[in-house]
């Protein structure tokens, strides 16, 4: 028989008894069930949460087992929301959870932040209008929304709180194109690019193609981030980094930065940077023309 206060009972002398109470009537929404968003919700789960928004349309492949805490040989071509939400009522049978299984956009988006106390970004890097979206809803509804991005061996750590700055004055992606937003959205997450040294096959880094290596270690240390995080703007404990200002952890590189960008990408250093990932990561590859006979 399920106990939420054994089921928790460790995470007390960190957490007080109060404080635990009241995460437990906190509601986090997540959207994505991939990588980061799975590993959130286990760890949220874990944690003591027991209301979630979750969302999430795609199934889970061969390629994503290096990663995501649902993928394995018993869920190919499963849903990904269906089977991470499996996992975390296994955690905690008592879960109220409210699921969207066709993602988020316009029509839902609305009902998705119902009620929320946190949202937590776990949307694919290239869900650009949905993540948008997202965040400007929360912006609109007072909702604080952080991200924990994977980076190499590292998370980089942004958090938007109400009255703060927003999403869209950070970023500044309306008016370009969606190569250039991406662009803009990859150097605000990480200005401090602490990864960039260590990648051994630029090769695998595919712009164009939408994909990108990963490790299982990123995506740890994002939900162990995260979590803190949630733990800080939930019970209104200790100092919450946020945009501007921004966090980057580099376990590789054992290496911590507290990144400032005062404006978002509006910033000179990362107009600069814009210039230098544009080149390094739009170049096409030159073909030879063909020999005239």
């Amino acid at each position: 028989m399920y106990n939420y206060d054994a089921a928790i009972s460790r995470n007390i002398g960190w957490l007080s008894e109060t404080e635990q109470y009241v995460l437990k009537e906190k509601r986090i929404a997540i959207a994505g069930m991939g990588g980061v968003g799975g590993a959130h919700l286990e760890t949220l789960t874990r944690l003591g949460i027991t209301k979630f928004q979750l969302s999430d349309f795609d199934v889970f492949e061969v390629h994503n087992f290096n990663r995501q805490a649902g993928a394995s040989m018993s869920t190919i071509g499963q849903p990904k929301l269906e089977v991470m939400m499996r996992r975390a009522l296994d955690i905690n049978p008592q879960l109220e959870v409210h699921h969207y299984d066709k993602g988020i956009d316009d029509t839902n988006v609305d009902e998705f932040l119902e009620g929320v106390d946190l949202y937590v970004d776990s949307l694919d890097f290239f869900a650009l209008e949905a993540r948008k979206l997202v965040f400007r809803k929360c912006a609109e509804k007072g909702i604080p929304a952080i991200t924990a991005a994977p980076m190499g061996m590292g998370c980089a750590f942004l958090a938007f709180l109400p009255g703060g700055m927003t999403f869209d004055e950070y970023f500044k992606m309306e008016g370009l194109s969606e190569e250039d937003q991406l662009i803009r959205f990859l150097i605000g997450l990480s200005p401090a690019v602490l990864q960039k040294n260590y990648l051994v096959d630029p090769s695998r880094a595919d712009f164009h193609e939408r994909k990108g290596p990963s490790t299982p270690m990123a995506v740890d240390l994002c939900a162990g981030i995260a979590a803190t995080n949630a733990v800080k703007i939930l019970l209104g404990r200790g100092k919450v980094i946020a945009a501007p200002y921004g966090l980057h952890f580099d376990a590789y590189r054992n290496k911590m930065v507290k990144t400032w960008r005062p404006g978002g990408n509006a910033n000179i250093l990362q107009k600069i940077a814009f210039i230098i990932a544009k080149r390094i990561l739009t170049k096409k590859k030159i073909r030879p023309e063909p020999e005239v006979e």
